[in-house]
């Protein structure tokens, strides 16, 4: 059976049997980018919920009609097969869905490596539920300072408050040496092959400057080649805005179609959509300022980035308490977790904000690894059977991934903004305790200095 053939029959005719579905749909390799991605869809007046698995037909009937869906994962940290295990299940449920747009949501700075969170294991998996010829890869994302020109990735490093300097992925004082995944590879079409991506084709931001009929027609020549993927330069949101339209269009003639990228494909798809004679107050609704919270709060930082480093040192309305990677992973883990969890819930039930994080190990390694992910979500978890709270926030990317799953909640929705890439969510749950309960997942490499104040104090 050729790979045409088979894609249809795993699609099938869906469109026409689920028509009331959603249009959008996205997976998040990790929770934080994925609430990014929830906040810009529903900035956009799109009605969106973030899952923590892919839907049954009960759950959704709960919620009535939505225009995007998406799937929170931790794709970024899993070898190939059980990334494939994942994604499968995620690829048949979005197509059963009659979803137009399938977005493979990947970190801004596209950390990612043959053997931990391939991207590349990702196109191959959901291209397999996907009919469009057109496999976008979208390489900026320029609110966030990301940038792709002619298929090299930039990116800011510091405080979106401070001075901040533009440096190829390759050179990045953080990303280049990220402890599981450096990017040591600034070309993401080299990138994207490695990772068995064979024949990446560039549209380059020059394209932009010819209109939508000279990007179409350099799309349409591109893909006359055949290729696995056609990689998008960045550098503004006009660009993003063109890329949309090319999305959409392909996207209704034969659908679902593969996007991949950061949360810029739902800000393309989104600017798509835009009526350009409507007002401009009237194109997204205004979104309700995040409020001072109620009763102390709790923040975990997994993420042992330079940014998150200066955070935690400008965090000082909190109880500080450090956890040490090597106790939270060795052979007396269960009674350090305790002890630890002990020295945090008490403060918070005497109505004390507790800032616990992770401090650097002897040998250097850092709280993006696995084992270190999983004793955080523990330790989450335990804190919360053990002092009820109303806000939380977790910081790293792995941390929030394995931490949030651990709840045993079902899914997020859009409340508030906090900083650029760092969101405020409600949770969802069948759990009583849990279901309202406002999370703040952030990156590495997101938010302002002073942000654990900020999720203290609002921004009303």
């Amino acid at each position: 059976m050729n790979a045409t053939r088979d894609t249809e029959q795993k699609t099938g005719n869906v469109r026409e049997i689920n028509g009331n579905g959603p249009d959008y749909a996205f997976y998040g390799d990790d929770f934080t980018g994925a609430t990014d991605t929830l906040a810009h869809l529903a900035r956009a007046g799109l009605r969106t919920m973030l899952f923590f698995a892919p839907p049954d037909a009960a759950r959704l009937a709960t919620l009535g009609k939505l225009d995007a869906i998406g799937v929170a994962g931790a794709a970024r940290t899993m070898p190939p097969a059980a990334q494939r295990k994942e994604l499968e299940q995620v690829g048949a449920a979005f197509a059963a869905l009659g979803v137009r747009v399938m977005h493979y949501k990947v970190c801004s700075t596209f950390d990612s490596a043959p053997e931990t969170g391939s991207i590349g294991v990702a196109i191959r998996t959901l291209r397999e539920y996907c009919v469009s010829e057109l496999v976008a890869v979208i390489g900026g994302q320029p609110n966030l300072r990301r940038y792709c020109v002619f298929g090299e990735l930039f990116a800011a490093a510091g405080a979106a408050d401070g001075a901040q300097s533009i440096y190829r992925i390759d050179r990045h004082p953080t990303m280049s040496r990220h402890p599981v995944t450096p990017m040591n590879e600034a070309d993401l079409r080299v990138h994207l092959q490695r990772q068995g991506v064979e024949n990446v084709q560039s549209i380059d931001w020059r394209c932009h400057a010819a209109g939508d009929a000279g990007l179409e027609a350099e799309v349409r020549r591109r893909l006359d080649a055949k290729p696995d993927a056609l990689l998008f330069d960045v550098l503004d949101d006009s660009h993003l805005q063109a890329i949309g339209r090319v999305i959409a269009r392909y996207a209704a003639v034969s659908a679902p179609l593969l996007a991949v990228g950061a949360s810029s494909v739902a800000q393309a798809y989104a600017l798509a959509r835009e009526n350009p004679a409507e007002p401009a107050a009237a194109k997204s609704p205004a979104t309700p300022p995040l409020a001072r919270a109620r009763g102390p709060v709790f923040v975990l930082a997994g993420s042992l980035s330079p940014l998150t480093e200066v955070q935690i040192g400008a965090a000082q309305s909190y109880l500080r308490v450090e956890l040490d990677p090597l106790q939270m992973t060795g052979d007396a883990a269960s009674d350090y977790l305790a002890e630890r969890v002990a020295a945090i819930a008490g403060p918070l039930r005497g109505g004390r904000n507790v800032l616990a994080f992770t401090t650097r190990s002897p040998s250097g390694e850092g709280g993006a690894l696995p084992q270190l992910a999983h004793a955080c979500a523990s330790l989450l978890q335990k804190v919360l059977c053990a002092v009820r709270l109303r806000r939380i926030g977790i910081a790293g990317g792995d941390t929030s991934s394995f931490a949030v799953r651990a709840l045993g909640a079902w899914g997020l929705s859009y409340l508030a903004p906090l900083s650029a890439g760092v969101t405020v969510c409600r949770l969802h749950a069948d759990r009583v305790e849990l279901d309202g309960m406002e999370v703040m997942l952030k990156g590495g490499q997101m938010g302002d200095t002073d942000l654990f104040e900020q999720l203290l104090d609002g921004n009303g």
